[in-house]
């Protein structure tokens, strides 16, 4: 497995609930984020959030990232699932098999998230098909 490893900068815009949805329904966000560093572009994603008492929840996603790693531009899509328990964390974030395109086909992976001081942080570990 190979290493990508920067920061990347993340504007997460609420969607209005519709006409009619329930008071506690799942949030929705679109996310739009920009990479630096080993993974240099861009992703638009969609959020579902849901968040229960003392610190508990849950959200899912999907982005679509399109740029460049170790020399080979293309996209592919990440998929998370996070889960709160009382403030206690669980996340994995994968490439969805067969999203990659362009240089990046083939593409498998997964992506640590971590966030200090305010600074996101990944470390994606992945493979590619030799070219």
């Amino acid at each position: 497995m190979k290493r990508a490893r920067g920061t990347f900068d993340v504007v997460i815009t609420p969607v209005q609930p519709g006409e009619g949805a329930e008071p506690d329904a799942p949030g929705r966000m679109l996310l739009a984020k920009t990479f630096h560093g080993d993974l240099t572009g861009t992703a638009a994603g969609e959020m579902l959030g849901a968040m229960g008492a003392d610190r508990s929840g849950a959200y899912v996603a999907l982005d679509r990232v399109h740029g460049v790693i170790d020399g080979r531009e293309g996209a592919f899509t990440l998929v998370h699932r996070g889960l709160m328990d009382r403030g206690a964390q669980e996340l994995l974030i994968t490439i969805v098999p067969g999203s990659g395109s362009e240089g990046l086909a083939g593409i498998a992976g997964v992506f640590h998230l971590t966030i200090e001081d305010g600074v996101h942080r990944y470390d994606l570990e992945y493979s590619l098909p030799t070219s």
